[in-house]
């Protein structure tokens, strides 16, 4: 773990000098938030629509800017540049653990998504957005949004570190972004037609995705809670266990 933290500080410390990369995480989502609540926020009012619990259509929304935000991560691009610059070989050569190899960037990702969620949500909160379940459902939303992200971020490493190639990497970002859309993001799942509730209901961001509006919206319903940390949770271990694996089969 300690080779782990050493590479993450060192990735932390290329994402510093690179401020520039982080800008599009944070205005791109803020940028569709303040877009989905202008289409139809009034379409669904606080006072009359039930799933809302008296809150505006942006504490609806603020889960899917939070998991877009989450899906911007530059890891991956850095890994890239690490094996086509040799970095990467004297890694492998080095006498460190494989896991912490990958490990390191996520690390690194973990607590650059850690900022960027807790920056999204003041600013939800300063424009009126509440948080049902108080400070600590608070630092749970983020918690859970920077562990979506090192998902996210262990699967772009997998492409990245399979292609070997910056053009195939972000080409492969455009097979997870989807993703995203088929959630249940801008009406609760049952409001959905029959086609797109079952896909939103075999689509495991759906469930990261109602952990984060229960917290805003209904308190503490761990029954909607648990199975969005379930997920990733199982994603992340997987996600971990093919990066170590293709490693280790590394020409």
């Amino acid at each position: 773990m300690t080779q782990a933290w050493v590479l993450g500080q060192r990735a932390l410390r290329e994402a510093w000098r690179t401020p520039d990369a982080l800008v599009p995480t944070l205005f791109i989502p803020l940028f569709f938030l303040v877009v989905n609540v202008g289409q139809a926020g009034k379409i669904f009012p606080a006072e009359t629509t039930e799933f809302l619990f008296g809150q505006g259509y942006g504490a609806f929304q603020l889960p899917s800017s939070l998991l877009l935000a989450a899906s911007f991560g530059t890891a991956a691009l850095f890994l890239v540049e690490e094996i086509e610059g040799g970095y990467f070989d004297k890694l492998r050569a080095a006498p460190i653990a494989r896991s912490s190899i990958v490990l390191g960037r996520l690390i690194a990702e973990f607590f650059k998504a850690t900022l960027v969620a807790a920056a999204i949500v003041v600013l939800g909160i300063i424009f009126g957005i509440s948080i049902a379940s108080g400070v600590l459902g608070c630092l749970v939303l983020i918690l859970l949004t920077a562990l979506w992200a090192v998902v996210y971020t262990s699967f772009m490493q997998l492409i990245a570190l399979k292609s070997r190639s910056a053009a195939a990497t972000n080409s492969g970002s455009l097979v997870f972004f989807p993703l995203l859309f088929l959630t249940p993001n801008f009406v609760p799942r049952d409001m959905l037609t029959r086609p797109m509730e079952i896909a939103a209901t075999i689509n495991p961001v759906t469930y990261v995705m109602e952990a984060m509006r229960t917290l805003i919206l209904e308190e503490w319903n761990w029954d909607r809670i648990w199975p969005g940390f379930l997920v990733v949770a199982i994603a992340g271990a997987i996600g971990l266990f093919l990066n170590v694996r293709v490693i280790k089969h590394y020409d």
